[in-house]
């Protein structure tokens, strides 16, 4: 894969169109081009499981994100950095984002303690011991060479007390300050401060509004689609919107179905990321203009037409389904393959007709067409 030519482009976001909320326009940097609202695959060891690094970028996506937790254990950030940072160690020229390691230290660690240093926590994979403080985050995913770099902070489970929640949010506040003095000064690179403060508005209020006076380059709100309603989850983000610097770009993390990233775009979000896409993929689940089908069902066995004969996404226009089925049922390889790469085409072109939308001023047409093809299934 050729790398995009280099550039002094300085990292920055210019709106091209708004529709209420909602904005679509260009993340710019040196090395491409994110176009917004944005969805990036996740490609938490290096790699976007079951895709060619060529598939991907034909797919539309522009930018990737990397996990820091599951790299500095394996491979480790210094052997990559050895060997040429991660975009040629993924063969992946154009942005990365890496997130802080901070979730998978609270989720997968088999013990850990969290002090206001950092955390110390057991590798998920062999039980040794590492220690990740906001510096040695960082430190890590400048190792990596990412093009945007998240803060260290901690993400609590929902429900939870409002008291627990603010503890986390203000240690993440104080993170995020160190984070910022260990990133330092980069023109065409840049670091996210993460909005915390569980289901309370005030207190995510009180996160946005502290991070924005410390001037990020880009704002994320973190915490949530941890199994919270849908209600839940936008009401926090309604609440921070208007902290957030309008010429910053804002992530929602993990997030997420198709109809909670139409909402949230509807909401001001300008970039998502979600295993939702790759993970149902591997296990015989797809996303379609027709809503979510499951291949394991029996009345595809028998059923010679394609997922989408309108889809310009090969795996969708040219498998039957009962091949497809048959491949799920004997858990093929090819099986994954092709329904991973159906479902991260559906949510490429779903961006694709966000942006479209927003450009024309009809998003929420859109959005009430898209829902109702999802209600209403195939005719």
């Amino acid at each position: 894969m050729k790398s995009p030519a280099s550039s002094p482009v300085p990292f920055g976001l210019h709106l091209h169109a708004t529709d209420r909320a909602a904005r679509t326009g260009e993340i710019r940097m040196p090395r491409g081009v994110i176009r917004t609202p944005a969805f990036m695959p996740v490609g938490t060891a290096a790699t976007v499981k079951g895709m060619y690094p060529d598939q991907v970028k034909a797919l539309g996506a522009d930018v990737v994100l990397g996990n820091t937790y599951h790299l500095m254990l394996r491979p480790t950030a210094e052997r990559i950095a050895r060997l040429g940072g991660l975009h040629a160690f993924m063969n992946w020229p154009y942005p990365i984002l890496t997130d802080s390691g901070g979730f998978q230290v609270m989720s997968l660690s088999q013990l850990r303690k969290i002090t206001e240093q950092g955390v110390v926590f057991q590798s998920h994979i062999d039980g040794s011991r590492h220690e990740m403080s906001p510096e040695r985050s960082v430190e890590i995913q400048n190792l990596l060479g990412s093009d945007i770099v998240m803060q260290l902070d901690e993400c609590v489970s929902l429900p939870c007390e409002d008291k627990v929640a603010e503890k986390a949010m203000r240690l993440s506040l104080r993170w995020a300050d160190r984070c910022k003095a260990a990133f330092g000064e980069h023109s065409g690179r840049a670091l996210f401060a993460i909005v915390q403060g569980g289901a309370s508005v005030p207190l995510r209020q009180e996160s946005a509004r502290t991070l924005a006076a410390m001037d990020f380059k880009g704002y994320a709100i973190g915490g949530l689609a941890v199994g919270e309603p849908q209600e839940v989850m936008l009401a926090m983000i309604e609440a921070v919107e208007p902290d957030l610097p309008s010429e910053k770009p804002r992530y929602l993390m993990g997030v997420g179905t198709p109809d909670d990233i139409c909402e949230a775009v509807r909401r001001g979000v300008d970039m998502f990321d979600c295993v939702m896409p790759t993970r149902a993929g591997r296990h015989g689940q797809v996303f379609t203009r027709y809503g979510r089908m499951n291949l394991r069902n029996a009345k595809f066995a028998d059923d010679n037409r394609p997922l989408d004969a309108a889809s310009t996404c090969p795996a969708a226009n040219g498998y039957a389904r009962a091949y497809l089925h048959h491949l799920v049922k004997a858990d093929e390889m090819l099986g994954k393959m092709l329904l991973t790469w159906v479902n991260l085409a559906y949510y490429q072109d779903l961006m694709a007709g966000l942006r479209a939308a927003i450009a024309a001023r009809r998003l929420a047409d859109f959005i009430a067409e898209t829902k109702e093809a999802w209600a209403r299934g195939e005719t």
